[in-house]
């Protein structure tokens, strides 16, 4: 996989963009929304409001999106803008649960390839003889 980098999306009206044109899934930890774009790299936003707590909150579920979206980011297919945004249940989320759920819904959004399913170790293919 090519080694790209990631921009910051920080601009209101990229933000705006994607939460009225962009397609969005929703997780108990986690919404996504994600909009195709024609920079050549990806641009993450990350979003915590004040609801969640105080800035101590805030700022781990900050770390734990960023974190799971780097282990991610050498699949994603294509450059596009991303925008995720924590919800209650994030402060309490341990970093897998919000790995888990944004490879879901990045899987879900075609933004990373279809995961194979392989009970048993063999394949249709392996299993001829």
């Amino acid at each position: 996989m090519a080694n790209k980098t990631t921009a910051v999306l920080n601009q209101n009206k990229d933000f705006r963009a994607l939460y009225y044109r962009g397609k969005s899934r929703v997780a108990p930890v986690l919404v996504t929304y994600v909009r195709k774009n024609r920079y050549g790299v990806n641009r993450v936003g990350i979003t915590t409001g004040k609801k969640l707590g105080k800035a101590v909150e805030r700022n781990r579920c900050r770390r734990l999106i960023r974190e799971a979206y780097r282990l991610l980011s050498p699949s994603i297919l294509g450059s596009w803008d991303i925008v995720f945004v924590a919800r209650t249940r994030t402060v309490r989320a341990s970093m897998w649960q919000v790995k888990e759920a944004m490879e879901q819904q990045l899987r879900e959004l075609s933004l990373l390839p279809k995961k194979t399913q392989n009970h048993g170790g063999t394949t249709d293919e392996n299993a001829a003889d």
